[in-house]
Formats: C-alpha cells, structure tokens, sequence
C-alpha cells in the first residue's frame, strides 16, 4: 500500500516510548513492501544521524519546523483559543497545511495521523477527503490531568480545567471525523468507544523480542532499573517517588542495591538532590542491552500516565523481572507473583523488591515467564499484523462506497 504517515516529532532517536513505536512500526511494515512517505512536523532539525536511520524505510521524507514553545501565536491560541494546549503547540501552521493538501492530491491507499493534538493542520484538507484516515491515539490525552498539568502551579487550576474541557471536546471532533480510531490498549479503547461512534480497534506496542532474547540479566547485581522520557511528568514522579520513598525503605533491607536511572532529557539537578553512590545516573541510552545484562530488577513505579509502557515491555523482553504499580503494567495481562510483582504502596514495592533480590532463582524464572508473555503478545509483527486488518477494512469499506 501507499501509505502517507503523519508524526508531530521526529521518531529517531527511539527516546521516548512514542518514538520507539513509531520507528519500530515504519520499520515493520516497510520490511513487508509498503510504500510510505512521512510528514513530519519536529520540534528538532532533521540531522545526519535520523536521516540515515529513517531515509531507508521510506519513499519520501519531508521534514518541516514547528513554532517555538514561545511564539506569540502559540502563546495566544494557548490562552483564548478554542483548541486544547497541544494542539494549539502543534497546529495553526499554514506551511504545513499547504504541503500536506498537496500531498493529498496523490493516491493513497491509507493517510493515518497520530495523535489527535496533531491534527489541526489537516483538518480542512482532510473534510474534502473521500478515502477518510487513520487516527492512532497512544493515550487519552484529556484524562491525563496528573501528567500533564503536574508541573503547574496551584493557582493554574482554572486553565487545567479549561484545557481539559478543550481536550475532551477537540478529541471528540477528531474521533468523529476518523474513519478507523486505533489505540494501544483494550481499556484505552473501551474509554474512546464511549466518546464516538468511529470503530476503535487496537494495536498493541511491541518489541524487538528476537534482538531482547539474547540478553541474560544478572541475577545476582543487585542493580534495579528505571528507564524513562524525563520530558514526561509521569516518569519524572515515578523517580522522585521512588528515590524518596521506596529505595530508603528498600536499603533498610538490602543496603547494597543499587538504582540505575536511564533515560531522555534526565534533569542535571538530579545528581546534586540525590547523591547517594548506589545511585548510576545513566542518561540516554541508545542500546540498552548491556546495561539491562549488568541490571537484576526493572522497577516502574508509575503513578500516572496511560496506554503501555514500551520501556516495560522491553525489560520483560530481555528477561528482567518486573516490579510495577498498576499504572506501570497497564494495557498488559500480567499474573501478578507470577509474571510481575504488582504493589501500589512503597511499602509494598520495597517489599517486593526485596524479596526477589534475596532469592535470585525465583526472580530468574519469573523473567523467563514475563519474557513468554511478551513474546507471544507483543512483538512488532503482531503490531503489524493488527495495523494491517486495519488498513485492509478501510480499503474494503472503501470500495464498497
């Protein structure tokens, strides 16, 4: 098929879970012959090291600037607009709404949009379309209050909840106006069936399972890994809850575990509020293998967030046994004791954390369980493969208009 594919970031580096999605995903179905050019709008200049891991994938790549954070119009959409605060970051750009209603006069067998705040732009455009679009939403954005609006202030209350109205009414507007809406996970998908009458499906996030199975973790390092975007709120929580309540609990017990934190855009500050020496300030990884074969333990104490967690999957990938809340599991049927330990208290994820650290065969096998589960769930061909069903009954249900 001729796909054409629209992406408000770049998705290389893979330095968040929706990059890695995204790359991973182009990177399937291209192996399977479709042809795709991608539209990107990026905060971030197109540089060597993504065109050479992108150009090979794609029939084209058009790569075009996003406005700054701080630009007047951003600012002023922001404040009295009737769109949502991301959308009104990702939208109102004439250029890029030119360019896409060009491209749009070729043929194309699939147009698909991540993201609902990315799709002001094309919204016009898209209206006189016959053929309709894809929408992939990765998370329910007007139910993130705690994800997105942690950072702000007290007195900011009443803005949250303007956005938030705006974010509920704009998602039900691009819902309407999709012909198929794809989410990552069941719940996500059960949430938006009660907010439109588009057919919801799922595609599941993946992995690299064939690559993961050669990673052997040890067992015996005492070393738990954290892996996260630090430009999203929940994962900036989950290591502030975890180095203030659970770890001191944890060193009581075990006084030479030791906290690896990896990850994106990790604050410089950390290092200086957190000075302990069994803490490894690791930064970005771009392969982390190595580290997940020096690591025992993956921890992922999220508290907000929604849709799965990539950074989840790929430890249960590589055979790390998982310690989570709920919210770090979500959108994955794990059996709790068995293929993951689930706790929602410090408390209990220090307990949990203990334990299998003082019994190293019993954390071995629940890895190699996890590490089942993934392979037979969500590995990236059967992303591909749910894609594609997809695609193929929007064709059907083209051709028979």
């Amino acid at each position: 098929m001729r796909i054409l594919w629209i992406l408000p970031y770049l998705p290389w580096p893979t330095a968040s879970g929706g990059k890695t999605r995204q790359y991973h995903m182009l990177r399937t179905l291209a192996a399977r012959g479709h042809r795709i050019t991608l539209l990107v709008q990026s905060k971030t200049a197109l540089d060597e090291s993504a065109r050479k891991a992108l150009e090979p994938l794609l029939e084209r790549l058009i790569v075009l600037p996003r406005r700054s954070l701080r630009h007047p119009l951003t600012l002023a959409c922001a404040l009295l607009g009737p769109w949502p605060l991301l959308t009104c970051l990702n939208g109102l750009n004439r250029r890029l709404s030119s360019t896409f209603s060009q491209l749009l006069g070729e043929h194309w067998d699939i147009v698909q949009v991540e993201h609902s705040y990315s799709f002001q732009p094309y919204a016009k455009a898209l209206s006189h379309y016959p053929q309709g679009f894809v929408l992939t939403e990765h998370n329910l954005e007007s139910s993130l209050g705690g994800a997105t609006y942690s950072r702000f202030p007290g007195w900011a209350a009443p803005f949250i909840w303007f956005d938030q109205w705006r974010a509920r009414r704009w998602e039900r507007r691009v819902f309407a106006a999709a012909r198929r809406v794809v989410a990552v996970t069941d719940v996500d998908a059960q949430t938006m069936r009660q907010l439109t009458k588009t057919p919801v499906a799922v595609v599941v996030n993946g992995v690299d399972t064939r690559g993961a199975a050669q990673v052997t973790p040890n067992m015996q390092a005492q070393r738990i890994l954290f892996v996260g975007n630090y430009e999203y709120p929940p994962n900036v929580d989950a290591v502030t809850w975890a180095l203030e309540e659970i770890f001191p609990r944890l060193w009581q017990q075990c006084p030479e575990a030791c906290f690896a934190v990896a990850g994106y855009a990790m604050p410089e500050e950390w290092a200086q509020r957190w000075p302990d020496s069994r803490i490894e300030w690791h930064g970005f990884v771009a392969d982390l293998a190595e580290l997940q074969q020096q690591s025992s333990l993956f921890l992922a104490p999220l508290r907000d967030g929604g849709g799965s967690k990539l950074k989840v999957l790929e430890a249960l990938a590589a055979g790390l046994p998982l310690v989570s809340t709920a919210q770090g599991a979500s959108g994955l049927e794990l059996q709790n004791t068995q293929q993951a330990c689930l706790g929602e208290t410090a408390e209990g994820l220090s307990q949990a954390l203990a334990g299998l650290l003082a019994n190293p065969e019993q954390a071995r096998q629940m890895g190699e369980r996890g590490r089942q589960y993934v392979q037979l769930r969500h590995d990236w061909n059967a992303a591909a493969d749910q894609l594609e069903a997809v695609y193929q009954q929007i064709r059907e249900n083209v051709a028979c208009v």
